[in-house]
Formats: structure tokens, C-alpha cells, sequence
């Protein structure tokens, strides 16, 4: 028997049309998890994202999906509103996985003049940081979770070390880890547990976007003892190791998922 089947809980991932929080998904309904994606995707990706979901409606768990803009409070108040309609009193939300990858790649210092804006960082942070929070306190208020529920979200190496243009997208994980160790700390006495996941250098659509992501990733190879970059499934992986009742007692903290790739 899969570990959540029949329980009518939920996984809801902010993020999960591609990447880690796609990952995630597939993982968390393999064993069977009901997933609700947020995404915000464009059309000319939809073809190929639905053919992604529909493969996880394979693993006989139901989906419900969102491509809209998930930083937007009255949307985020949509989609509650809609959970709460769908979920009764009998299913309750076990995981909430924070995928958000919009971040600003901006230069300090460029001879063009395009060059990194106090307003950069406030989008930022405000995606990929407070969100968290935003998303947190909105669920809890509307009784969303289950009585020991998991809370996870991505975290980079670049929290310590100064990537060139990564600025911005490094103060909004620094900022994210310190919401979730708050959120740990805060909400425990709800049941609710809260940690970070810091991922190794994995090949995505949004390692890609950043400048210089080719030389980032041969540097990984040669640093990485396995040899190998991390991938989608190795996070997921670990996202599911965490909501089993055995990590019940893991929370608060920052875990590296990276094949040892930080011991270098």
C-alpha cells in the first residue's frame, strides 16, 4: 500500500510546472498524495506541461492545477477559496512545497547600464522569500493543514556564496531560510514543520537563465565527489523522505541534497 494512499490528504506545490517542484509532484503522488499545482506558465508551454500532469493522474490520486499568478493575493485567496470548497472537512493539506523561481539576474555593475534596481530586489524577495510566509499564514488561518504537516522549500548555495548576478535571488534565499526556521519555531506547537531543502547545482530551465550557468556546471562536475549533478529526483526524493513520520522530528533547518557537492 502506498504511504498516503486513502488518507484524502493533499500536497500543495507553489511552483510545480517544471524543475524541483515538478519533481516533487511526481514523487509525492507515487505515493499517494493528492497534488495541487500553482504554476505560472505561458501558453506556448501548455501542451507540454499538461502531457506532465497527466502522467501524474496515472498514479490514481487527483490533481487540481492553477496557472496563474501566485504572488497576487487575491489569487492566492482563489485558490484557497477553492480548496476549502473542494476538501470538506475530510482532507486536509500534509505538504506545502515552495518551488517559485522568479528572481532577477541583474548585474551590480554593467557598462550598459542595465544594472540591478532597488526594485529588483523587491520582486525578488517578495516571490521568492515572503511569499513562503504570505502562502503559510494564509493556509493556516483558513484550516488548511493536517494535524502534522510538512512545509519545504529550495534553498541554493548561493545563500553563502556570491554568484556574479545572482544578487538579488541570493538575498531572497538567505531571507527564505530564515522565514522557515521562524515558521519552525513559531508554528510547532500546531504540528507543523518547516525546513529547507539546499539543492546542488541541478540542470533546469532556471540554472539556465542564469548568466555564466555553463561554467557553473562544469565547476560542479569537477567539485561534486559523485561525479554527477544533482537532479530533479534526487530533491524529490528527499521531499518525501521528510513527510514520513520518521522525519517528524526534523524541522528548522537547512538540508544539503548535493552528493556532497559543499564539501568542496
Amino acid at each position: 500500500m502506498k504511504k498516503f494512499e486513502k488518507t484524502n490528504q493533499w500536497a500543495l506545490i507553489l511552483g510545480g510546472s517544471s524543475g524541483l517542484g515538478l519533481a516533487t509532484a511526481k514523487k509525492l503522488a507515487k505515493h499517494g498524495l493528492n497534488i495541487c499545482v500553482v504554476h505560472r506558465s505561458p501558453r506556448m508551454h501548455e501542451e507540454l506541461i499538461n502531457k506532465e500532469f497527466d502522467a501524474i493522474k496515472q498514479n490514481d490520486v487527483a490533481l487540481k492545477t492553477f496557472n496563474i499568478d501566485l504572488i497576487k493575493p487575491e489569487k492566492r485567496q482563489m485558490v484557497i477559496d477553492e480548496l476549502i470548497a473542494m476538501f470538506g472537512i475530510d482532507c486536509k493539506l500534509k505538504v506545502l512545497v515552495h518551488s517559485i523561481a522568479k528572481g532577477n539576474l541583474k548585474p551590480m555593475v554593467s557598462e550598459d547600464g542595465k544594472t540591478l534596481q532597488h526594485d529588483d530586489f523587491e520582486i525578488t524577495l517578495n516571490a521568492m522569500a515572503l511569499s513562503l510566509y504570505d502562502w503559510t499564514k494564509a493556509l493556516f488561518e483558513a484550516k488548511l493543514f493536517a494535524n502534522d504537516s510538512r512545509i519545504i522549500s529550495f534553498t541554493s548555495e548561493g545563500n553563502t556564496k556570491a554568484w556574479q548576478n545572482y544578487a538579488a535571488v541570493s538575498a531572497a534565499k538567505v531571507t527564505l531560510e530564515a522565514i522557515t526556521r521562524s515558521i519552525a519555531l513559531e508554528f510547532a506547537l500546531f504540528g507543523i514543520k518547516a525546513n529547507c531543502i539546499q539543492a546542488g547545482i541541478t540542470d533546469t530551465a532556471s540554472l539556465r537563465l542564469i548568466p555564466g550557468s555553463e561554467t557553473i556546471i562544469k565547476h560542479s562536475l569537477k567539485r561534486n565527489p559523485n561525479g554527477r549533478l544533482t537532479t530533479p529526483e534526487d530533491v524529490a526524493n528527499v521531499v518525501y523522505l521528510l513527510t514520513k513520520d520518521e522525519a517528524s522530528w526534523i524541522t528548522g533547518t537547512v538540508i544539503p541534497v548535493d552528493g556532497g557537492e559543499h564539501l568542496r
